[in-house]
């Protein structure tokens, strides 16, 4: 039983850490390369030997919370299939996708590139597995164009990382707008 509890606490531990990162990251004032890992691990209520046991370099922490917010992406698309029509679903989507790709921004900079493919290479498929799910049942409720994949919108997303980073909170938005406008049945 004693090996249980430890198991459940170095879960726990471990989901504190990726959640402080997470919470750091998303402030505004800090950058991916200003993230201080003793910070991060003050934060989650862990010591520093803690942190560099779940995570022995900035870039695997980086990792983490990347896979973690992709996966509540992707994740995201049925539950909001259910509670909303396809078109709002959508919107709401996408919504959460530019708040993501806020964060995305900076780590995926700090992450090394074979990271990143691995990373990438384990999410793609779902991401586009939710993405045209959501397509295809708008589709279906005849709100969205029949004529628009998956792969299309993805590739009109891709402007978001030419977005400044100062100019964001009001040119990523509205890039959103237009190719939600660009995808509408009329």
């Amino acid at each position: 039983m004693p090996a249980r509890a430890h198991r459940s606490d170095a879960v726990a531990n471990r989901e504190r850490i990726v959640a402080a990162a997470r919470t750091a990251l998303s402030d505004s004032d800090t950058a991916v390369e200003d993230l201080k890992l003793h910070l991060v691990a003050k934060a989650a209520g862990v010591g520093q030997g803690t942190l560099y046991r779940h995570f022995p370099t900035r870039e695997h922490l980086l990792a983490e919370v990347y896979r973690h917010e992709m996966g509540e992406l992707v994740d995201a698309a049925a539950a909001l299939l259910v509670e909303h029509p396809p078109l709002e679903a959508l919107t709401r989507w996408l919504d959460r996708l530019v708040e993501y790709a806020r964060v995305k921004r900076g780590v995926m900079a700090a992450i090394e590139a074979s990271a990143w493919q691995d990373l990438y290479a384990d999410h793609h498929g779902r991401l586009d597995e939710a993405l045209t799910a959501m397509l295809d049942r708008g589709t279906a409720a005849g709100e969205v164009r029949d004529d628009i994949d998956a792969a299309d919108v993805i590739l009109l997303l891709g402007a978001l990382s030419r977005v400044p980073e100062a100019e964001w909170d009001t040119r990523a938005r509205r890039l959103v707008v237009v190719i939600l406008d660009g995808l509408r049945r009329h």
